[in-house]
């Protein structure tokens, strides 16, 4: 039991070191105005925005991964490639938001961002479902999980509609990216056990 544990804790720790590296690699695409005036940020509006909510995207990402691992008796190695899987889509995300913010949310662009939260999405789904077939079912109960894949399929839904709508309305796609965010900010209402 004691290797199985080390074995799901070492996949955990590997995670969160990606993440972090992710968002290090995020950042650092943010670049300072030459000028020194306060003016010269209202050009940078869009690099903001988009840094904001893929930050915001990479958090509930590490936060749901972190709540779906409490469940994880032994990281089986499909789990394992599942959980390499959505670490990869999730590391193409500082290319889109950089894009689509020198952009200025332009359509192609947006429309690549949209469709990176759907691959996320569909990696996520595969992992979450690995993840809750391990759970104990006094701990996640039948009722939990098919509010947890409800979940993952309404924001699966809402992602694609935002890479639907992209290319003709690119403001609009980003405005659904943002609401289907709104369903991950608290994993543990899904349980009803707090993290």
């Amino acid at each position: 039991m004691d290797e199985q544990r080390t074995t799901a804790d070492r996949l955990a720790a590997f995670s969160d070191a990606v993440i972090a590296v992710i968002i290090t690699i995020m950042v650092l695409e943010l670049e300072a105005p030459e000028d020194s005036s306060f003016e010269s940020l209202l050009p940078l509006w869009p690099t903001a925005i988009g840094y904001a909510v893929s930050y915001l995207f990479i958090a509930i990402i590490w936060v749901n991964h972190h709540h779906l691992l409490r469940f994880v008796r032994h990281a089986t190695p499909r789990l394992i490639w599942l959980n390499f899987a959505h670490l990869f889509v999730v590391s193409l995300l500082p290319f889109a938001t950089a894009w689509m913010a020198r952009s200025h949310l332009a359509a192609a662009p947006m429309t690549i961002y949209a469709a990176i939260f759907v691959l996320v999405e569909l990696a996520y789904l595969a992992f979450e479902r690995e993840v809750l077939a391990q759970a104990d079912s006094t701990i996640m109960p039948d009722q939990a999980r098919r509010l947890a894949r409800r979940r993952t399929f309404a924001a699966l839904g809402i992602f694609a509609l935002a890479a639907l709508v992209s290319p003709f309305v690119p403001l609009l796609g980003f405005g659904l990216i943002c609401t289907a965010l709104v369903l991950y900010v608290r994993p543990e209402a899904i349980s009803g056990r707090v993290a």
